[in-house]
């Protein structure tokens, strides 16, 4: 039997083994997936432990994926871009391969109905899932996108870099505390863990009052998959946006991985349904 799992810290809330083992039934892979919640002083022996116990592979989330960057010895065009890795394959040799199924997974989970090209996008948090959102956005041939974060010296290395790999696209970054007026953006999308389960479900990264300030017709995608509407999605409801949540990205980027792993494409709606029976 194959063995899978997945680290980051804290896993509390995933669901990405029903998801996955959904996958594997589908398929007709004989595979565990196990949740092992790794925090990043222990990255290091869980690395070990990943090739002492002749893992296939395994998927990383929060903080994990760019501490992984440094224990793998290839990483694929997405990976390399966003600077973030969130699927690993182990090869025959105990190398690791890294890649960034967060990309694809983000872009396909947007309605086929909802065109981008030349759109402001408003965009908060700078993390990993941040990355792979500017790739996926890029892709999507946006005009400009607006950066919130806590933190903009932190920030401004990050913004150069993206500056660099997408000259076709205007980058502005702003503190996040001080967002006051959405209204030049045609969507707004949260990368931040503001509004997760077991975090900060009773928050929100961006009040009404600042919400309200969006357009008509507008798009709020929260990239928090549980719970299914976070407070943010749900305040954007009430305002008449349309909305998005993290489950169908999450979903597509499992298929992601399970096509580095097998060279097959699992079932999505098999994967879907085990994620709602499960949330």
């Amino acid at each position: 039997m194959e063995k899978f799992g997945l680290i980051g810290f804290p896993l509390g809330h995933s669901i990405s083994a029903y998801i996955h083992k959904a996958g594997f039934e589908s398929l007709g892979i004989n595979a565990s997936y196990e949740i092992l919640e790794t925090d990043p002083e222990n990255l290091v022996d869980r690395v070990k432990f990943f090739k002492r116990e002749n893992y296939s592979g395994f998927n990383v989330t929060i903080p994990l994926k760019l501490p992984i960057s440094l224990f793998v010895q290839e990483v694929d065009k997405y990976a390399d871009i966003a600077g973030a890795v969130n699927t690993v394959k182990i090869n025959s040799d105990k190398t690791f391969k890294g890649y960034n199924t967060d990309a694809s997974g983000f872009k396909k989970a947007i309605p086929n109905d909802i065109d981008l090209k030349g759109a402001n996008i408003a965009l908060l948090g700078t993390g990993g899932a941040s990355r792979a959102a500017v790739l996926a956005l890029s892709e999507c041939e946006v005009a400009e996108i607006g950066v919130y974060t806590r933190n903009i010296p932190n920030a401004m290395d990050y913004m150069g870099y993206m500056r660099r790999k997408f000259p076709q696209i205007t980058f502005n970054v702003y503190q996040i505390d001080q967002v006051r007026d959405l209204s030049k953006y045609q969507m707004l999308v949260n990368t931040t863990p503001i509004g997760m389960l077991g975090r900060s479900a009773d928050m929100t990264p961006i009040e009404e009052p600042v919400l309200k300030t969006m357009s008509e017709g507008s798009i709020v995608y929260d990239v928090i998959y549980n719970p299914k509407k976070t407070i943010l999605l749900k305040t954007a409801e009430k305002l008449g946006f349309r909305t998005i949540n993290g489950l169908d990205m999450l979903i597509y980027q499992a298929i992601s991985a399970q096509e580095i792993w097998f060279g097959k494409t699992p079932d999505f709606n098999a994967m879907k349904i085990a994620a709602l029976e499960n949330l």
